[in-house]
């Protein structure tokens, strides 16, 4: 299975009946006597094309002593411990008990994700008393019938980012870092990539256009396999005239589309020119990490105001990535090159973040308090929850209700917030507004 979840709450809010409906058999004994479940029971969980295991534990008890009840609560929380993702069920026809506030302060204090599941919501009336749950601080509550399987398609959505996220983890352990190297003709390309390998791989010189084809090379940095990818100069294109450059044009920005760090190179002699400024951003709209290599710095005499020209250039022409890393070095001789990869290495871990939903719709909390939405149509838009629905680049999306379209400027709000709170600077950051209907709404399903 691709990820856990563990269901967990006080006795008698459905747990097992949630976990039957997720496994699809009568495995786990449901009665209205609370307490049946003891130990820990697991399964091979489905929703639609989700497939998890699932476990099923005894009713939280508050109880820290030899007794059964202590027992069945140290297993409870080893499920905690194996889980990826955590469902806290509440019986929505009761309503919110001191025992549910008590495991809800517990849950806050986890690095497991947790999504607030409202279960026996087959009635309208139970939807009614559902504001009471936000007092719990798990954000919104998910509004389900385990035993007429109301809502699953709902729980399908909040835990497919959980499948996305395993399944990118295990892909990347064992393959190499895509590196590609770009920039505009004659700006040192191949000669950076010959230093760094430590060998004249590829052809240099000091004509224009040596480079025509896309050159992989498998390197090793400090035990990471990298994928080194030498690209040809990319020039206006306007001025790309030839068949043969417009062919190794189109190849290089192909290989920008499949990396995953880009080291942009950029002659300081030239210093930050039209073009530069065009791959950097073609590079961020593909949603790949950028790194910028200022070469021939050897040669550069007044070296601050040159750095500070470009680092505003950047700031003024990239605002969606703040924090480009710029790395100044000579290729040719070899000096700062140690400074390269430690940012290249960096800037690709921060692209590969993951936020927790549980952290990440507290962080929304307070940033909705700070600026609430605006107005659509005479009422607030509402933005229900967030989730992080993959990384490479951290995409994420925004729950909220179909009054109306969230402005684009309240977008980037939610973006420099993130990128701000969360330490992520360099590396693009996207956010969907998604939109659904009440699906317990005039009786429909």
């Amino acid at each position: 299975m691709s990820f856990t979840v563990a269901i967990i709450g006080r006795p008698n809010v459905g747990k097992s009946t949630l976990f039957n409906r997720l496994v699809g058999k009568k495995l786990a004994l449901v009665d209205d006597t609370p307490g049946v479940t003891r130990d820990r029971r697991e399964g091979d969980a489905r929703i639609g094309s989700l497939k998890f295991k699932v476990i099923d534990t005894a009713g939280l008890e508050e109880a820290f002593d030899d007794s059964l009840e202590a027992r069945m609560r140290r297993q409870t929380e080893a499920a905690l411990e194996e889980a990826d993702v955590i469902l806290m069920l509440y019986d929505a026809r009761i309503g919110i008990s001191p025992m549910d506030r008590h495991f809800a302060s517990w849950l806050r204090k986890s690095t497991v994700p947790v999504i607030l599941v409202a279960n026996k919501c087959e009635r309208k009336d139970a939807l009614a008393d559902l504001g009471e749950a936000y007092a719990l601080g798990l954000g919104d509550p998910l509004p389900l019938s385990a035993e007429h399987g109301e809502g699953m398609g709902e729980l399908f959505d909040l835990l497919l980012p959980y499948e996305k996220e395993q399944v990118e983890e295990i892909a990347a352990k064992d393959r190499p870092i895509q590196l590609a190297i770009v920039g505009r003709p004659n700006a040192g390309k191949s000669t950076l990539v010959n230093k760094l390998i430590g060998q004249d791989r590829l052809l240099t010189g000091p004509e224009a256009g040596v480079t025509r084809d896309a050159i992989a090379i498998e390197w090793e940095f400090e035990g990471q396999k990298i994928k080194l990818v030498d690209t040809a100069g990319i020039r206006k294109r306007a001025r790309v005239q030839k068949k043969l450059e417009k062919l190794s044009v189109a190849d290089s920005l192909r290989v920008i589309k499949l990396a995953e760090v880009v080291v942009l190179v950029i002659d300081a002699d030239i210093s930050f020119e039209k073009q530069d400024l065009t791959l950097a951003s073609h590079v961020i709209n593909e949603g790949r990490a950028l790194v910028v290599a200022v070469n021939k710095w050897d040669t550069v005499k007044d070296k601050n105001a040159v750095l500070q020209h470009i680092r505003d250039k950047l700031e003024i022409s990239l605002p969606q990535v703040r924090g480009v890393p710029v790395v100044t070095l000579s290729a040719l001789t070899g000096r700062g090159l140690e400074k390269l990869m430690p940012r290249v290495l960096k800037v690709y871990e921060l692209w590969n973040t993951r936020i927790s939903t549980s952290r990440l719709n507290r962080w929304l909390e307070l940033m909705l308090e700070k600026h609430p939405p605006p107005m659509a149509k005479g009422r607030r838009l509402k933005v229900r929850y967030m989730t992080q629905v993959k990384a490479r680049p951290p995409t994420f999306s925004l729950f909220m209700s179909s009054r109306g379209e969230l402005p684009e400027s309240y977008i980037r709000y939610l973006i420099n917030g993130i990128r701000e709170d969360f330490d992520m600077p360099a590396v693009p950051i996207r956010i969907s507004p998604r939109t659904g209907k009440n699906p317990y709404v005039d009786g429909k399903k």
